[in-house]
């Protein structure tokens, strides 16, 4: 199985707030993405690699998520992106008040969907509107979905891409309404033929109602030459996902590997970016392990911060 199959798939398996949410100094704070005044990215971390590990270990979201919190808190991260299964009406007043807790703010958040379809687009629109309206007063500024491919990855007809964007502009829309931002991500069945259905996106998507997330370890994977691929991206880019691979195997850090980051980030401050920047670490066949998560986790916030220039997020 491909590995971004894998994690499409344990996204949706895991996944199934009284909002006396965090205070946070980012909830005012509007996306800026690129072209505005001075270079203020913020650093979060991803929840994936805790959904492989409680995966591994036959555990549920209900019975990590402290765990999860407490070691980003250790490893000096402050801004979480979480799934959202552990938003959902089960988990919603214990992750909320974890992220108190551990004094973790979560400006994104990343939702399931599928919008090639009329009806499975109608019922994914409503679930992540719901997420948006139960989440709004905990700081979430953001929402990141990657609309998923058809069964077997088979190729979206050009209906069926033209729906898809249709449903991103609609639910951008009624984000927007909530003071929200709706930023579409991909991994790589949307950059087969030269990165057809991403490229549709861009093309029939209107910016003012919807974002970018440009995964760079993923572009690299679907033969797109990674800072080529962010430019594209222009003003829309909103948010940057962080994770790389040595030898084409995804390493257990983010650190030095098959991409060089100091480019994108030489790119990033030359346009003035203040989006997210995402460590997203994941594992797979062929990881070598050397470290304890926590570690792992630590030493990839320091390296973002080295190579991207910044301070305390």
């Amino acid at each position: 199985m491909k590995p971004n199959c894998s994690r499409r798939k344990a996204l949706l398996k895991m996944a199934g707030w009284a909002t006396g949410g965090i205070v946070s100094s980012l909830a005012s704070r509007p996306f800026l993405g690129l072209g505005s005044t001075g270079y203020a990215p913020v650093l979060s971390v991803q929840a994936y690699i805790w959904i492989q590990r409680l995966q591994n270990e036959e555990k549920s979201l209900a019975d990590g998520v402290e765990e999860m919190l407490a070691t980003f808190k250790k490893a000096g991260y402050r801004n979480v992106d979480l799934i959202d299964g552990f938003l959902g009406p089960a988990l919603r007043e214990k992750t909320l008040s974890l992220l108190n807790k551990y004094e973790l703010n979560m400006p994104t958040f990343y939702a399931n969907s599928t919008l090639h379809n009329a009806r499975l687009a109608e019922h994914s629109m409503r679930a992540v509107i719901e997420l948006a309206k139960a989440t709004k007063d905990a700081g979430v500024r953001g929402i990141v979905t990657n609309p998923s491919p058809k069964p077997n990855q088979g190729r979206k007809t050009d209906e069926e891409l033209n729906l898809q964007a249709r449903s991103l502009n609609a639910l951008g829309g009624e984000l927007q309404k909530l003071g929200m931002r709706l930023m579409v991500h991909h991994h790589t069945p949307e950059l087969v033929e030269d990165a057809r259905e991403w490229r549709h996106q861009l093309a029939n998507t209107d910016p003012k109602l919807v974002g970018c997330c440009v995964d760079v370890h993923w572009a690299y994977r679907g033969g797109q030459e990674p800072m080529a691929f962010l430019r594209e991206g222009g003003d829309r880019l909103e948010s940057v996902h962080l994770r790389n691979s040595k030898g084409g195997v995804w390493a257990e850090d983010f650190s030095d590997g098959d991409v060089d980051y100091r480019p994108v980030a030489e790119y990033l401050k030359k346009c003035g970016y203040r989006g997210i920047l995402v460590v997203e670490l994941a594992y797979e066949k062929g990881t070598t392990v050397t470290r304890s998560l926590e570690e792992n986790l630590r030493l990839s916030r320091l390296y973002a911060e080295q190579v991207f220039g910044l301070g305390i997020s």
